[in-house]
């Protein structure tokens, strides 16, 4: 468990007595909080301004009182560094901590994100103050947890930046001329004799808007630099708590399939993951869950935070509609059941004033406890107290992985064509909404996992292949397991170098293929999937769209074939045997039947089974215990749903009642079984 101080899935979430200042106010959110059953409070995330109002002076007299005052009525504190946000005395008198933005322009203190990570002014500030909150706070019975700043992110291009982009060329390559080489500067007049003549890409040099790069592999580099950088900054505040505590952990809260940073990466360096999840009005319920399934995946499936979700609506989307009634405890579930060991929300208490003012809360600014949001929190809070700790630390046994991984991400979207419609991060929703739909669980990992625990794994538009991949997936195959491939795979290596010799590069041996070409039409413009016969759900036509492989079989079957244009007859989906097991080739983008029926068919074979028959609308995940199966039944329709258990008998765990054959669960409703 996270911390065996508070043993329950804990509750709580942000709260900002800093911009109130008045004790009646403060007594009131203790006593509403005890109602709704909050049991942690993150404190000081954007307090660096208060804490330390100039260079020499530190105040954290009213970081006591409220630590305190909450931890004398039951509730523990997430304590944040404060560093998410400089003063505005560094940025005065400092003015190095302040970014450069992709257009070249120096920016001025304002906002948040507005550090430089490479400012010797910001790490030798962020740094001093979390070592003096660390040895301030060392031995508080009610620090549960540290909190490093707050959601990093943003590129910065100043001369620091640029400088130490050098020193990190240096490092990684060596000499220029191997730097010359994995960057092809042949190209275009590129190369270079000096570190110094590198420059930064960003607008004034290499880039455009929307990740148009004239040199993909400098600006790809630089991405990894920028989330280097920005990671080095959390590691230095991590080591600081570090000097003066051992054991309580330290986090810093993620953001999804937020692109900027390489979080497998990031996650190594966190003792816990904690993430904020913010779906909009018109996110797929199968993306949520997919990203849950994703946060759990960065540390080899260890349970994860939930630090942040609006108990009612955001503010800051461009339609920011009201959760619905139940949508808050359906949704906070949903976490739960994929691997969260914790529900806390963004904010306790409703700002007042600027940009968070109409972000949801558990105190509305109404003022009191009289409101439908507050009595779904505490409905919650009851519930979660309940549950104890019967699932913490539960774990998630898939036998299905997908692959998700950022630095192939960067190279995709930055690759000079063959469609600008190719979106990395839509591809594999699309395979694991696929498995969604048809209820089987799903672990998201990175290049780096052991896929023998695993049957059947699947790696969409896997562009980049890094080295020893290919030899990882081969003994896979060998061993029995099951690779499913697609379209714009193992076309280039780690440096954004055309693998020679034929399309899919490393991956032609395994997958018994090689694409002579690659077809990009207009989304709206289709193929057909034709079937060659029918094999496990699939037969007849399918549509599919966007890229288009002219490829060649090298040993694999043709399952399937092109419909139409001409490469009709061209192979679109091939299989290979390869050892004990087989690999899958998707040669375009298939629609959402094919995927359906086409996943349905592999995990058959495969040997992979659904969690339970449940109907359209309803979502299933299972965490494992101590030998004891958890399964979730989710109902996100607005009508009620019959759930068909057949002759098994459970534990309905929320309510402790038996039940078997048929139940009806109400609209936005929630079941967790325990099988007995």
């Amino acid at each position: 468990m996270i911390n065996d101080k508070l043993p329950k899935i804990w509750h709580g979430g942000d709260y900002n007595p800093e911009q109130w200042d008045s004790k009646e106010i403060w007594d009131e959110d203790v006593r509403m909080f005890k109602l709704a059953g909050i049991d942690v409070a993150t404190l000081n995330v954007f307090s660096w301004a208060l804490n330390q109002p100039n260079e020499d002076t530190y105040n954290f007299d009213w970081l006591d009182d409220k630590i305190n005052r909450l931890y004398e009525n039951g509730i523990y504190t997430c304590l944040a560094t404060s560093t998410a946000a400089h003063p505005a005395w560094m940025a005065k008198k400092y003015p190095d901590v302040l970014r450069v933005d992709f257009y070249g322009r120096k920016r001025k203190f304002g906002s948040r994100h507005n550090s430089c990570p490479n400012s010797p002014t910001y790490r030798k500030y962020s740094e001093k103050i979390a070592e003096t909150l660390a040895e301030r706070y060392k031995d508080h019975p009610a620090v549960l947890i540290w909190h490093v700043s707050n959601e990093y992110g943003g590129y910065c291009y100043c001369d620091n930046c640029q400088d130490a982009f050098r020193g990190w060329l240096s490092d990684k390559y060596g000499t220029i001329e191997k730097l010359n080489k994995a960057w092809n500067t042949g190209f275009w007049g590129h190369t270079f004799y000096e570190w110094d003549e590198i420059v930064a890409p960003n607008m004034l040099s290499e880039e455009r808007e929307d990740n148009v790069s004239d040199f993909q592999g400098i600006s790809l580099d630089y991405r990894r630099f920028q989330s280097d950088s920005l990671l080095d900054c959390y590691k230095l505040e991590y080591n600081a708590i570090r000097k003066h505590i051992s054991n309580t952990p330290i986090t810093t809260n993620l953001m999804g399939t937020y692109p900027m940073l390489d979080y497998f990466k990031w996650a190594k360096e966190m003792d816990v993951v904690s993430w904020d999840n913010y779906p909009a009005i018109d996110t797929p319920v199968s993306y949520t869950a997919m990203t849950h399934d994703l946060m759990r995946g960065l540390k080899n499936g260890q349970p994860f935070m939930l630090m942040e979700q609006t108990p009612s609506q955001q503010n800051w989307q461009p339609y920011n509609s009201l959760k619905r009634p139940g949508v808050m405890r359906l949704w906070s579930y949903q976490a739960i059941g994929r691997g969260a060991d914790t529900i806390l929300y963004f904010q306790l208490r409703r700002s007042v004033g600027a940009c968070e003012k109409y972000h949801g809360a558990v105190i509305e600014h109404v003022g009191h406890e009289n409101t439908r949001v507050f009595n779904e929190v505490a409905q919650l809070g009851k519930e979660l107290n309940g549950l104890s700790d019967t699932l913490l630390d539960a774990r998630v046994n898939a036998k299905v992985a997908i692959v998700f991984d950022w630095e192939n991400r960067w190279a995709t979207e930055l690759s000079s064509g063959p469609s600008v419609s190719l979106d990395y991060v839509n591809e594999v929703h699309k395979y694991y909404d696929a498995l969604y739909k048809l209820n089987v669980q799903v672990d998201m990992i990175g290049v780096e996992e052991d896929l023998s625990q695993y049957d059947v794994v699947i790696a969409p538009v896997l562009y980049m292949v890094k080295e020893g991949y290919a030899a990882k997936v081969e003994a896979f195959v060998e061993n029995g397991g099951t690779f499913l491939t697609t379209f714009f795979s193992g076309i280039v290596n780690e440096t954004d170098i055309v693998t020679l010799g034929g399309y899919p590069g490393e991956l032609r041996n395994v997958l018994g293929i090689w694409a002579e070409e690659i077809d990009a039409l207009h989304p709206d413009e289709t193929n057909q999937i034709v079937m060659k016969e029918v094999r496990g759900k699939m037969s007849g036509k399918y549509s599919c769209n966007l890229l288009f492989d002219l490829i060649h079989t090298e040993g694999a079957e043709a399952v399937a074939e092109y419909g139409s244009d001409f490469y009709k007859g061209m192979p679109v989906l091939t299989v290979n045997k390869f050892g004990k097991g087989k690999a899958w080739y998707v040669a375009s983008s298939p629609d959402t039947e094919f995927l359906v029926d086409f996943l349905k068919t592999v995990c058959d074979e495969a040997g992979v089974e659904p969690l339970l028959a449940v109907p359209e609308g309803v979502e299933t995940t299972e965490r494992v215990k101590d030998g004891q199966t958890y399964l979730f039944v989710l109902n996100h329709n607005n009508e009620e749903a019959t759930i068909e258990l057949k002759d098994d008998q459970y534990r309905e765990v929320l309510t402790d009642e038996q039940v078997s054959g048929n139940l009806v669960l109400k609209e936005k409703g929630v079941l967790i079984l325990a099988k007995v």
